[in-house]
């Protein structure tokens, strides 16, 4: 499993949180590991959950009709990224 960023392990406690999954820890999601149809089990409705946690902690919208969703929510590390170049500081 490839090493956690900073700015992705505080991406993944935030998706854990948001989604109470009690059975992972940040720790353990995989940065280049499916985020959807993956270890997680995660599906559209947990896509959603995300990207309001997203707007909330980062002060920007994850819009369900951006046509690049699929692969923003490719996984961790695309997610982190994505949210990295359009975060509200």
């Amino acid at each position: 499993m490839a090493e956690q960023t900073a700015a992705q392990h505080e991406l993944a406690t935030l998706v854990v949180q948001c989604l109470n999954l009690e059975t992972v820890t940040p720790a353990q999601i995989d940065p280049d590991a499916p985020l959807f149809g993956g270890d997680l089990g995660l599906d559209s409705i947990d896509a959603l959950e995300i990207a309001l946690a997203v707007s909330k902690r980062y002060g920007f919208q994850l819009r369900s009709d951006n046509p690049d969703n699929r692969q923003i929510f490719t996984s961790l590390r695309t997610l982190s990224a994505h949210v990295e170049q359009h975060k509200v500081s």
